[in-house]
């Protein structure tokens, strides 16, 4: 039996190959929902009625990693194959709430399990923290996947050990220096993303590097004015990135809020820890819009990135007021 195959019929296949690959694309490029963080840590506790210090961050800081692979499509930003090897949205949302997930797990190395500068540091997290550094875009062996997914099973079992009292548990020290010194980090963070998304309308900005030390230098001379804007090709990117990273934070900030409970009432800090989670969920709201827009400043169309840019800088400036107080005494 001869099947004798159009011009028409190859057509027909390609489009329906094309339909179905923007499909798949779209789904996989839908952000994930929130979680209760609370409620996520009595999932990942192994003592469901009662939570230690340190747990609700822990657990949150295993399930944010977690659903960077197990999303609906998996984790895309080292895909080499159609349709995610097309995907940029999603890649870039996944590098900022991993860049956040770094964040966190250093100073948990560094800090938030150590009770002294001359400790001793925790063995699970010696090995957990580097494997979440590997390359986001590393496919062949070993793959970001499967670091990453090592790196989950390690921090679940310090998690674990955290309720087990004894020289074979381990320690989650919430105080306010430790906290400082990693929101710190989140403000500089928060900074550079507030700064690449205001560059999609292009300004001439003054050189600050300097500003505040009369003695200060740097490695080579710089104008003392420059023009900066973002490519087109990367609007979008630095668009979902800052919603990945905001994404990551609102949760850890939120866990934040229940295991430092005790340390932000003494500082009398909750409202303001309270008002940078609102400007977080602002981040958050429904883009409507089928693309990235990027008006210029009071033009009639909409700048998507000026609009995140002002919440990230508001959440960043009440997140300087919040290390402020916790210096207090």
């Amino acid at each position: 039996m001869n099947f004798q195959i159009t011009k028409r019929t190859i057509a027909s296949i390609v489009l329906a190959i094309l339909v179905l690959g923007w499909l798949v694309g779209w789904y996989w490029s839908r952000e994930p929902d929130t979680f209760d963080v609370v409620e996520n840590a009595h999932k990942h506790s192994s003592n469901s009625t009662q939570l230690v210090a340190g747990q609700v961050v822990t657990s949150t800081l295993i399930e944010v990693t977690d659903t960077l692979l197990n999303k609906p499509g998996g984790y895309l930003a080292n895909d080499v194959m159609p349709p995610s090897v097309f995907l940029d949205n999603m890649p870039s949302w996944e590098f900022g709430a991993l860049e956040m997930v770094r964040d966190l797990a250093l100073a948990m190395r560094k800090d938030f399990s150590r009770s002294q500068s001359q400790s001793v540091e925790n063995a699970l997290l010696i090995k957990a923290q580097p494997k979440l550094n590997i390359d986001h875009k590393a496919w062949l062996l070993p793959s970001a996947e499967g670091e990453y997914g090592e790196a989950i099973d390690m921090l679940q079992s310090f998690n674990s050990q955290l309720g087990i009292t004894g020289a074979s548990g381990s320690q989650f020290h919430t105080r306010a220096d430790n906290l400082r010194d990693w929101l710190k980090q989140v403000e500089k963070r928060m900074g550079s993303l507030s700064q690449k998304l205001s560059a999609s309308v292009g300004a001439r900005r003054e050189n600050t590097d300097l500003a505040g030390d009369a003695v200060a230098s740097q490695s080579t001379p710089t104008p003392s004015t420059f023009y900066t804007r973002t490519s087109w090709w990367k609007l979008d990117d630095n668009f979902y990135e800052a919603r990945g990273a905001t994404w990551a934070l609102l949760h850890f900030l939120k866990a934040v809020e229940v295991d430092f409970a005790d340390v932000l009432q003494k500082k009398n800090a909750q409202a303001s820890l309270r008002q940078i989670i609102r400007e977080l969920e602002a981040t958050q709201e429904t883009v409507w819009s089928p693309i990235i827009l990027n008006g210029d400043g009071f033009g009639i169309v909409a700048n998507h990135s000026l609009v995140m840019a002002n919440y990230i800088s508001r959440a960043n400036a009440a997140l300087i007021e919040l290390t402020e107080l916790l210096s207090q005494g």
